[in-house]
């Protein structure tokens, strides 16, 4: 379980950052700046942050061979990662922040159906380890259903500030069904992107290059894209200064800090530890809503974020079992013991 510490932090500071960013982006896109230049500008600045502390880090007696294949596999992480932005992006603006939040407890589904099948994780019904991650995983889509679609009496509520609750809204017209697409589109790339990044990452383990030339390759496509997109050059504008801010924001924390943690979250401990927190990021959201936003706490997201508490919980102990299993097994080979082929 000490294993776990540091990644449980770093996935817990990846969720703030990720709740802020979804706050910012919301704000800045609210002002006229589009999709495609808002991913541009912030991976441009994330690449920036990243290129020096990425090459400091691993200094050149340990870092990797990068081979063309690595990098093949590095622009294909990023293509992944830059439709599911555009399609994560595209569904909160034609849904609301309710479904896209809903339909985001999807990414532990897919991810764990992906892992199974591409056998990085193994599913053995007769271990307690791989009960444990299964339940656990419902458990947690569960709770986060919970406390998504059950509102429930308001429990505690504070005053919020006058019309802050407007200004963070959309007032574009809603379109659910579409939304709704656009978001599980979102769902299935993320998911694909943590098993492609997991796959990478055994092949060249240097966390912090990874996601710095994800970040480059990520601009150069999102670049291209707003060529033929964006021909308007007032849409590039970095005015008025909230746009600048929130560019700012989401470069350095929204996305160099973020991908970072992912990355090294999940070269330590596989893919479905990481996607696992994206119900956790709901318990995020309600206590940033409820200090930051003046939002109400509703009997259904105090029962939810429990649920989410308790399938987490189980997860955590079955990773932490099979790293145990692991050790174990790694020491009775080391010593010389030999282990009978049927227990």
């Amino acid at each position: 379980m000490g294993k776990l510490v540091l990644p449980f932090l770093g996935m817990v500071a990846a969720e703030c950052a990720q709740v802020g960013l979804i706050i910012v982006s919301k704000q800045v896109m609210s002002k006229g700046m589009t999709s495609f230049i808002f991913i541009f500008f912030s991976n441009i600045i994330a690449a920036l942050v990243l290129l020096p502390s990425s090459f400091l880090l691993h200094s050149r007696s340990d870092r990797p061979h990068l081979t063309f294949s690595t990098l093949c596999g590095v622009f294909l992480l990023a293509l992944l990662g830059y439709m599911s932005q555009v399609f994560g992006y595209a569904g909160i603006y034609y849904s609301s922040a309710t479904l896209s939040t809903a339909l985001l407890n999807l990414v532990p589904v897919f991810t764990f159906i992906l892992a199974v099948v591409f056998r990085m994780e193994r599913l053995d019904w007769r271990s307690s380890s791989s009960i444990a991650k299964s339940v656990g995983t419902i458990v947690s889509i569960s709770g986060a259903f919970i406390a998504t679609l059950y509102k429930g009496p308001s429990l505690l509520k504070r005053p919020s500030p006058a019309n802050l609750s407007q200004h963070l809204m959309f007032t574009q017209e809603s379109n659910f069904v579409l939304g709704g697409i656009f978001l599980a589109a979102d769902c299935l790339m993320a998911s694909a992107f943590l098993i492609v990044q997991a796959s990478i990452l055994k092949k060249y383990p240097a966390e912090l290059i990874v996601a710095f030339l994800y970040c480059f390759f990520v601009a150069i496509q999102s670049g291209v894209t707003c060529l033929f997109m964006e021909r308007d050059t007032s849409a590039w504008s970095l005015q008025p200064s909230l746009r600048l801010l929130g560019v700012l924001y989401s470069g350095v924390f929204g996305y160099a800090l973020q991908v970072g943690m992912f990355t090294w979250c999940l070269h330590q401990t596989g893919p479905v530890f990481v996607s696992m927190f994206k119900p956790i990021g709901i318990v995020i959201s309600v206590v940033a809503g409820l200090i930051f936003l003046g939002d109400a706490l509703y009997l259904g997201s105090l029962v939810g974020a429990t649920v989410i508490v308790v399938g987490f919980y189980s997860v955590l102990w079955g990773k932490a079992k099979d790293i145990e299993d692991i050790a174990e097994t790694r020491s009775s080979e080391f010593s010389g013991e030999k282990t009978p082929l049927l227990k």
